[in-house]
């Protein structure tokens, strides 16, 4: 993953991490929690809690 530079300006960073975000697989939240609040995921032996807010925010928690 290239370095930001300090002479970058916030413009051009903006646009290099729109350009890494573009390529990067998605999927919607509404598929992953399929009409629930709570998700569970599995992922190296951890067991994690993605739960959406009342506030319509996803806090992801161990």
């Amino acid at each position: 993953m290239p370095r930001e530079s300090l002479s970058d300006s916030p413009s051009q960073r903006a646009q290099s991490a729109a350009a890494m975000r573009a390529d990067l697989p998605r999927i919607d939240s509404n598929a992953l929690l399929r009409g629930n609040n709570l998700l569970l995921i599995d992922h190296a032996g951890d067991r994690y809690i993605l739960r959406m807010t009342r506030n319509n925010k996803l806090i992801l928690t161990k």
